[in-house]
């Protein structure tokens, strides 16, 4: 038999919510010390609700809740500390983390080190306004170490012979860093644009371009062809902005 387990005052964030049932929703959380979780959140989209304005995205709260399946119950919500206010970009790009996270992470794993690089991102953002791309491309880079699929850019594939700087490479989805004669093809780099991504040089704009090509693609192989709707309306937004600027 399944032992029902209470848990108590823990930092969280709502990640994503749903409707359930007539004034209930379902409340997909990562926690410090639980990871991602599912809780019911019973009468909190009623007009009376206590919770209502404070569960929702972005928000630092503390949370509580019984949990005896897979499925936990919400006992209690309160904000913990100053409120997040993301807009325009910096919004678009915090729901585009948050669909990461529910990719990427399995339920009931506890990894703290990822709730702050959570945290801290949301928090960058929030101070970012429309210059979001740094700061995305850092916590995708952390994130992939985080859960296992630390990106290859200091040696080789296959060896430990460590890169080149003038030396092409072809990143290669499944082995990393392979040299290669031509210069040129979506996933080839040299060596010291590599290495500058693993330094994570991001306010130079060529090691930024760099990056977003390599962790889209890594990315998406990882996503295993699911396509993220936050993605799809940021690519699609900055398709309109080139138009018009032309």
């Amino acid at each position: 038999m399944t032992t029902q387990r209470r848990v108590q005052q823990q930092a969280a964030f709502i990640l994503h919510h749903r409707p359930f049932r007539d004034s209930s929703q379902i409340l997909d959380v990562i926690s410090r010390d639980h990871g991602k979780l599912a809780l019911v959140a019973r009468g909190s989209r009623g007009a009376r609700s206590r919770l209502k304005g404070i569960l929702r995205p972005f928000m630092p709260l503390s949370v509580s809740w019984v949990i005896k399946s897979d499925l936990g119950t919400l006992t209690g919500a309160e904000v913990r500390g100053a409120p997040l206010r993301l807009s325009g970009d910096a919004l678009l790009s915090g729901y585009y983390v948050n669909e990461l996270i529910l990719h990427l992470l399995h339920r009931h794993d506890p990894q703290p080190e990822i709730f702050d690089t959570y945290g801290h991102t949301i928090r960058a953002l929030a101070a970012a306004g429309n210059d979001v791309t740094p700061s995305l491309r850092q916590f995708e880079v952390e994130l992939l170490r985080q859960v296992g699929y630390a990106l290859n850019l200091d040696h080789e594939y296959g060896s430990h012979v460590a890169l080149d700087a003038q030396q092409h490479y072809e990143y290669r989805l499944e082995q990393g860093p392979v040299a290669v004669s031509r210069t040129d093809g979506p996933l080839v780099f040299t060596g010291a644009v590599l290495a500058a991504i693993g330094e994570q040089r991001f306010d130079q704009p060529d090691v930024l371009r760099a990056a977003n090509r390599l962790l889209r693609e890594v990315i998406a192989f990882h996503l295993g062809g699911k396509e993220l709707k936050s993605r799809k309306v940021l690519v699609d937004i900055h398709r309109v902005r080139i138009d018009d600027s032309k």
